[in-house]
Formats: C-alpha cells, sequence, structure tokens
C-alpha cells in the first residue's frame, strides 16, 4: 500500500499551525497578569530577570514557524503570521464583547463593573483592563518579530544553500527575539503603565533591564531548542517523503 505523504504533509501542518496559534491565543491572555522573578547570581554578582507569565510559552511560536518554514517553506510560515495576527484581532474582539453584554459582576443601572470592598472589579475585567492594550502592544511586536524570523530565515537559508540550519535557525531568532523584546516592552509601557516600574526611579534604566531579562530568556532557550529542531528536520523530512532540502510546497 503507497504511503499517502500528502496526508501526512496536512496533519503536520495541522498540528505545528494548531500549537503556534493556540499558544499565541494563551500568552496573550496570560500575559501581563503575573511577574515572574528569575534573577539569579554569577560570581556573587545579582543579575536581574524579571519576565511576564507570557512569556514562557512565546519562544515555542518561533519553534513552530522554524520549522514550517524549513518544511513548508516561507510563503506558508508567512500565512501562518498574518493568521496569528488575525487570530489576535478577534481576541481582542472576545474580550471587548465580554465587557459590553450584561451579565453577572456588572451594575444594572450603569452597566459599569462592581467594585467590591477590596476595591476590585471582577476578575475578568481586571483581565480585560491588561489584555486590551497589552495585545495590542503584543500584536506590533509579534508582527515585526515574525516578519522579521521569517525573512532572515529563508535569507540565510539562500545564502547557505540549504545547509547549516543551526545557523539560519538561531541567527534568525536571535534579531527577531530582540525587535520583539524591544517592542513589547516600550508598547507595554506606553500604553498600559503596568509593568513592575518604581516612578521613584529613573524609568529607561528599568525599561532595559525588562528588555534584556526577555531577550535573555528567549535567547537562552532558542539556542537549547536548536537540538530539537535538528531532531524533528531529521525524522519529518522522509516522513513526509521531502528530499534534501526540497519543501512541501504544493
Amino acid at each position: 500500500m503507497p504511503i499517502d505523504y500528502q496526508k501526512r504533509r496536512q496533519r503536520l501542518f495541522l498540528l505545528l499551525s494548531g500549537l503556534f496559534l493556540g499558544t499565541l491565543a494563551m500568552l496573550n491572555i496570560l500575559g501581563l497578569t503575573r511577574f515572574l522573578d528569575l534573577s539569579f547570581n554569577v560570581f556573587g554578582l545579582q543579575i536581574p530577570m524579571v519576565v511576564a507569565v507570557g512569556v514562557l510559552p512565546y519562544p515555542i511560536t518561533f519553534m513552530c514557524t522554524d520549522l514550517i518554514s524549513e518544511l513548508y517553506g516561507e510563503k506558508k510560515a508567512r500565512d501562518l503570521v498574518w493568521i496569528g495576527l488575525i487570530l489576535n484581532v478577534w481576541v481582542l474582539f472576545i474580550i471587548w464583547l465580554g465587557s459590553i453584554l450584561p451579565g453577572s459582576g456588572m451594575d444594572p443601572t450603569t452597566g459599569e463593573p462592581i467594585i467590591d470592598a477590596a476595591g476590585r472589579p471582577p476578575l475578568f475585567f481586571e483581565i480585560k483592563q491588561y489584555a486590551l492594550t497589552a495585545v495590542l502592544a503584543s500584536m506590533i511586536a509579534y508582527l515585526a518579530a515574525q516578519y522579521c524570523d521569517v525573512r532572515l530565515f529563508h535569507f540565510w537559508k539562500r545564502l547557505t544553500g540549504g545547509k547549516h540550519l543551526w545557523l539560519r535557525n538561531n541567527a534568525s531568532t536571535m534579531i527577531s527575539q530582540m525587535v520583539d523584546s524591544f517592542t513589547v516592552i516600550l508598547g507595554t509601557h506606553l500604553l498600559t503603565q503596568s509593568l513592575p516600574i518604581d516612578n521613584a526611579e529613573p524609568v529607561w534604566p528599568q525599561l532595559l533591564t525588562l528588555m534584556a531579562s526577555n531577550y535573555v530568556f528567549k535567547l537562552v532557550v532558542a539556542l537549547v531548542d536548536t537540538g530539537p529542531i535538528y531532531v524533528a528536520v531529521h525524522y519529518l523530512r522522509p516522513y513526509l517523503g521531502l528530499a534534501g532540502t526540497e519543501e512541501a510546497t504544493e
């Protein structure tokens, strides 16, 4: 019985796309709901590293686009980036719709959230407060970073004639993650004022620390995932019926 490579390619593309889009939706909703202190010591020197919980799954999105770029070509990777942008808009729409419809936690006369004794609105409205503007900043950063990642990945692929997967995987991710870290921290600060910033201290050194923390975390994860990507490509190429540097572009 002949192997149906077309079905295998469709299923893998759906799996990678689903992982990419599901991760993207999750990190945009979790986003700024909690900041993690991952600071560490090196030879007695305290290295600050504070990252939002939404950053944790973000490197997975770059791993997915790199695999799709390698196995399915630049066009499909770019299409997925644009679908991810549409998903962000959909998340914003659902959050906005949920906030204007009548229901629990809202004053029926004013239509405003009911503030409890602790001075806090219902949980949904707290999430909305962070999510709406944070997702907007994330959308800008996401589009810039993912577009850079896909274009640079294929630039290095053409330059090396399809060789040195480690180079295009890491070089594209290093630059795109730098773009993402700078854009998302600056955009979030300007739009939400929700970052853990001490207003009594100079703002820019704190913003640069947050940018560096985000970048170092993402960079370390990107370097770690080089091995898994090599293994995945090694086994997936024959599984998909691809020879050499061939791409499943059909």
